[in-house]
């Protein structure tokens, strides 16, 4: 029934295939803000409504309505792009937003502090570059992300024909986005033929994201998302792909029937019908999905709901056939691989650490600007990680000199300036401009940082890689359910500290401790350092120490993970 759907749920359906009164809302120019339907649908355009935070108070008491602008992220499949699209994207961050460029974990830009006056600058700038925002947020398939691989290039190639094919085929196609950024007339009208032949008026019930994997890297967390592709690679080529499904990170706190959960392997198909296999089962969730209970919506929710029998049968049905069994397969880390390294081609990839995956010009630290001046002489492609760094990508050997040359003067860190655990760290963006936020997290990551390193040194372990991430509030977007030690704002200075992720992205933590402020944490994780560099055997890592030492349990099930471990 109609009355029975969530707000959201009613406002796609009646959307008119999302265009809202968006362009009428872009055209008030009496506020900052657009009416809170069309905040819904702007998701899917690519974009979030947002205030400034830090002076939310003070606009209050001068009878000001917030400081409304808004974050505007691009799709972009396999994070790939030319040194010319670089330069264009650098141009828009002065005269559209912030003046900062930000890399996501789904391996695309971010551009914050947008008012809304220049959205649609913005958006008409990018689409010349050959980019858009379609579907970069909202109830769709997200922008499908992949490994990095810049040494097996023709794998990588590969692997980024699919993932850029896997986008086009789920994109939404309402020609909204085109009438409402780009100028272009109408072409829809009432009765005629539907817009979305693949999502219909009604979408997907919440959001779904595809992730390509090459072991032994899964730099992308593969299992982290919906639908998880793993190649299966033999002398050189790859045979097909292993499908994972019902990953997803997100929970909410006081709800415990929300918990994060990777996904399983349910088979492998050949990979002329990896894009196929994704479309079929996006569509199992587009029907099966809850549309009542938003909180219940995501795919993995389905297949608990269903069982994974029930889906191998929906898999064939809208296949027209099954699975075949899946292949063996290793992963080894899910890291990237900083410095330099060389290609099947003979070209080299040069991996930059880009701390929270901001791009600024800092206080001494003219990294923006040093990106631009690389972006103007390099011939190759730019590749963002899901870890938010940055390879320049396909150097060629004569033009590798000039680009070290650059890298040497302006101080660029290729990991060898930031220990193990720093050049691994994520944070989400969070305050002042994520409305979603409860804490810090990319602003108090650096004193995160420094001060767990000094506990490191202090233990003799600061050569060890511990992977740390940090969000500010329960929604997952740094992934820090799969770190070895995850925070996530809880309030003001206050996190719950999560433990016991391997550094293959193949085991979720537990949490340890909840509502606890940072002297806390570090009085909680300092014995645990100098146990961890008294008792650990050879190669193990800090969460697997964790586990098999006793202090996490990693045995229990998704659906009690908000019950900690130790009790305050």
């Amino acid at each position: 029934m109609a009355d029975e759907l969530p707000k959201a749920e009613i406002i796609k359906r009646e959307s008119r295939y999302l265009r809202g009164t968006i362009a009428e809302c872009l055209a008030d120019e009496a506020t900052g803000a657009i009416a809170d339907a069309d905040t819904n649908l702007t998701k899917f355009h690519g974009s979030y409504q947002q205030d400034d935070r830090d002076v939310r108070d003070e606009r209050r008491r001068q009878k000001l309505e917030p400081l409304y602008m808004f974050m505007v992220r691009l799709r972009l499949p396999g994070g790939v792009l030319t040194p010319q699209q670089w330069l264009g994207l650098d141009e828009v961050a002065d005269e559209c937003a912030n003046h900062t460029l930000r890399l996501t974990t789904r391996q695309t830009f971010q551009f914050h502090g947008v008012f809304k006056n220049k959205l649609r600058p913005l958006i008409q700038k990018v689409n010349k570059l050959g980019i858009d925002s379609r579907g970069a947020c909202g109830d769709v398939n997200r922008n499908v992300v992949s490994n990095v691989n810049p040494h097996e290039s023709q794998v990588h190639a590969e692997i980024h024909r699919l993932s850029a094919e896997i986008s086009q085929r789920l994109m939404w196609r309402s020609s909204a986005y085109a009438e409402i950024w780009l100028g272009e007339e109408c072409v829809h009208r009432v009765g005629e033929e539907e817009e979305e032949p693949f999502y219909s008026y009604y979408y997907l019930p919440r959001k779904f994201k595809i992730a390509l994997a090459v072991p032994p890297e899964n730099d992308c967390d593969v299992f982290a998302n919906d639908i998880g592709l793993i190649a299966i690679v033999e002398s050189g080529e790859i045979r097909g792909f292993n499908i994972s499904v019902g990953g997803g990170l997100g929970t909410t706190y006081g709800e415990p029937e929300t918990y994060p959960r990777l996904g399983r392997v349910a088979g492998f198909v050949p990979p002329d019908q990896a894009a196929d296999a994704c479309e079929a089962i996006t569509a199992i969730q587009r029907d099966f999905g809850s549309r009542t209970n938003r909180s219940h919506a995501r795919f993995k929710y389905t297949l608990d709901d269903y069982g994974m029998d029930w889906f191998h049968e929906k898999f064939a049905e809208y296949r027209g056939e099954s699975m075949e069994d899946a292949r063996p397969y290793h992963f080894d880390n899910n890291g990237d691989r900083f410095g330099w390294v060389e290609g099947e081609n003979g070209n080299s990839h040069l991996t930059l650490m880009i701390q929270s995956g901001r791009i600024a010009d800092f206080d001494g630290y003219s990294l923006r600007t040093a990106l631009r001046e690389i972006a103007r002489v390099h011939i190759g492609e730019f590749r963002i990680t899901c870890n938010q760094n940055l390879v320049i990508a396909n150097v060629t050997p004569d033009q590798k000199q000039r680009i070290q040359a650059l890298v040497d003067q302006y101080g660029l860190d290729d990991g060898s300036r930031s220990s193990p655990m720093k050049r691994n760290a994520m944070s989400c963006v969070a305050f002042p401009t994520c409305g979603l936020a409860m804490a810090e997290s990319e602003r108090y990551l650096p004193e995160l940082t420094r001060k767990l390193d000094a506990m490191m040194e202090e233990a003799g372990i600061a050569d060890t890689q511990i992977n740390v991430r940090v969000t500010g509030c329960p929604n997952g977007c740094a992934r820090p359910y799969v770190a070895e030690i995850g925070l996530t704002g809880k309030a003001l200075g206050k996190y719950n500290l999560y433990l016991g992720g391997d550094t293959k992205g193949e085991r979720m933590n537990r949490l340890y401790r909840e509502n606890i402020d940072e002297e806390t944490i570090l009085s909680i994780l300092k014995p645990m350092f100098e146990r961890f560099a008294a008792e650990r055997e050879d190669g193990e890592g800090f969460g697997d120490f964790l586990v098999r030492s006793g202090i996490v349990d990693a045995d229990r099930s998704p659906r009690v993970f908000h019950e900690a471990f130790v009790s305050e």
